[in-house]
């Protein structure tokens, strides 16, 4: 049985069912798209959390497939801010208390304005990451959003063509 990190045990004070699985981490790619590949699952039912800065939220948090990229955009406007910014990865530990690979929605040091990717809602569960580099929860989209406090918001950014194309 895998150890419980701080996010499993938020969910058990909540009653919130989840399932956790871990995989094995690859040191030099910490991706949630990895994490899929490496449990057999398609990429976008693993949800990735992405911590920006805001101009009137000092913290925004997104959480989005992993094969996704997010608009900041979007996300500014879900947050009622004007614009916003990718925190540097140095940053991490010390605003959320995780650190790269291992960033889950739930369980940061201070609640900030989480936000979930409304694609989330097509889907009976999503994994995210349960707060530990290799181990990934299992839960429902609205239990997701009852655990961080999120609100479901439309953060994916369109492209209009294919990568690389001009």
């Amino acid at each position: 049985m895998p150890h419980k990190t701080n996010a499993a045990r938020i969910l058990d004070q909540l009653k919130i069912p989840y399932q956790l699985q871990e995989f094995n981490v690859d040191p030099e790619d910490l991706s949630a798209a990895h994490a899929a590949t490496s449990i057999g699952i398609p990429a976008d039912k693993i949800y990735k959390t992405i911590v920006m800065r805001g101009k009137v939220n000092p913290y925004l948090v997104a959480v989005l497939p992993s094969n996704a990229h997010i608009d900041l955009k979007k996300a500014a406007k879900a947050a009622g801010d004007k614009n916003c910014e990718l925190i540097h990865v140095k940053e991490l530990p010390q605003v959320t208390g995780y650190i790269r690979g291992g960033c889950s929605p739930v369980g940061m040091k201070k609640n900030f304005s989480t936000f979930i990717d409304i694609t989330a809602n097509e889907k009976d569960q999503i994994y995210v990451s349960a707060g530990k580099r290799g181990m990934l929860m299992l839960v429902k989209p609205d239990d997701l959003a009852r655990a961080a406090n999120a609100v479901f918001a439309d953060l994916q950014a369109e492209f209009s063509e294919e990568p690389g194309e001009k």
